[in-house]
């Protein structure tokens, strides 16, 4: 027993040093490979009782089956933004195909949704906030959001130019796609009655490119504000807003089932200010979904000034977080153009990861067991100590 204990002391301090030593540099681009996998979520298939306390329940559905390139990520994806944040510009394209680093075999991008403040242009784009109906098991409904990004509102309105949101105020884009009427083998899923409901921004190979200011919290801290000084920019499956982001039942949502989260530009902690994190919360090798697959580089947060990025899910499983002053937010974006954007970054501010090869063939019928089962992944601390091995070694000699 003393030498099991010392052995995982020792395990547990490596991983610990490992972890400290890779994660203190700063990058403009974050690059994680090997993107999609095959594997199953739960989809809410039924909301009974949601205004009252003791009876407020969520049923889910059979598993659903998903697989590929950037999968679950491949599915429809809805833009969260937390402050404080101020958005300046906004903007989702698509291509037919996009391979990082291969120009011969990529197509141009498309815009498919566009904002910009100064001029209030809206493409596709629809604002929505949490400010609608509260439950206590799903917690605010999705409602239109005002001018400030933050208010109810009684139609769809544009958010006005520098509306700054505060400590862990949250709104939320999704297109102005309509969704159909809800239930489980509709196009949208099940969703909560009487809210505004849209489709996210869907496709394989897509790119969300963003102009922004996240200056430093000016209001006094305070064990009320959540986040404090934290903000962050970051994808969901358009499914989980639409019933329930943060639930007090996991079964009101798929997200602990893991039907997709990106992190782009996200403040982890309050150590660490201005420092902002890339993590995937899917489990392609992980069983703690609420840790995730986490970049041990960043990009710095600029507290003073504009800054020019977005991230890019490419058709060969790359995603790349990045941050480059040269960012345009064209009607198109030929495929070379794209290409020069990344490999302006130099190598040497690059930090890249690679997550796990996980086969699966899909079942003839789904069970709910496959989505929470973990009997092909090794031990957790294994493959953590094995990534930040990897990192380790890519930091020194990539």
């Amino acid at each position: 027993m003393v030498s099991i204990t010392s052995n995982l002391i020792t395990l547990a301090a490596i991983l610990a040093y490992i972890e400290t030593a890779i994660a203190v540099k700063a990058y403009d681009k974050i690059s994680f490979t090997n993107v999609g996998f095959a594997g199953t979520y739960f989809p809410v298939k039924k909301l009974e009782h949601i205004t009252d306390e003791k009876k407020c329940t969520c049923e889910v559905a059979e598993a659903k089956w998903f697989s590929g390139i950037n999968a679950p990520l491949s599915e429809y994806l809805s833009v969260h933004f937390r402050g404080p944040l101020t958005l300046n510009k906004f903007a989702f394209y698509s291509s037919p195909s996009f391979v990082i680093n291969n120009n011969r075999t990529s197509s141009d991008w498309t815009r498919g949704a566009y904002y910009d403040a100064d001029s209030k242009s809206t493409e596709n784009v629809t604002f929505l906030t949490k400010a609608g109906e509260n439950s206590p098991c799903l917690g605010k409904a999705l409602a239109y959001a005002g001018s400030d990004g933050l208010t109810k509102a009684s139609e769809a309105t544009v958010l006005a130019k520098n509306a700054l949101i505060s400590s862990g105020k949250e709104y939320t884009i999704y297109s102005n796609v309509s969704c159909p009427s809800s239930g489980v083998s509709n196009g949208c899923g099940v969703y909560r009655k009487g809210i505004p409901a849209f489709y996210g921004f869907g496709g394989i190979t897509k790119m969300f490119l963003f102009e922004f200011e996240m200056p430093t919290e000016t209001e006094k801290n305070s064990t009320s504000i959540e986040y404090f000084d934290m903000p962050a920019i970051w994808l969901l499956n358009d499914h989980i807003a639409r019933t329930s982001q943060y639930p007090t039942n996991a079964n009101c949502s798929c997200w602990a089932s893991g039907c997709g989260e990106f992190d782009i530009f996200e403040v982890m902690n309050g150590t660490e200010r201005n420092n902002l994190y890339s993590t995937f919360h899917t489990f392609q090798g992980i069983e703690d979904l609420g840790t995730g697959i986490q970049s041990y580089g960043y990009i710095p947060r600029d507290t003073n000034g504009v800054m020019r990025g977005g991230v890019i899910f490419d058709s060969n499983g790359d995603t790349i977080t990045f941050l480059s002053n040269d960012t345009t937010f064209d009607s198109t974006y030929s495929a070379g153009d794209v290409s020069k954007l990344l490999s302006d970054i130099s190598k040497e501010d690059t930090y890249s990861s690679q997550l796990m090869t996980i086969s699966r063939t899909a079942p003839s019928t789904t069970s709910k067991n496959l989505a929470v089962s973990f009997k092909f992944l090794p031990s957790g601390i294994w493959y953590y100590l094995f990534s930040c091995a990897t990192a380790l070694v890519q930091a020194i000699f990539i």
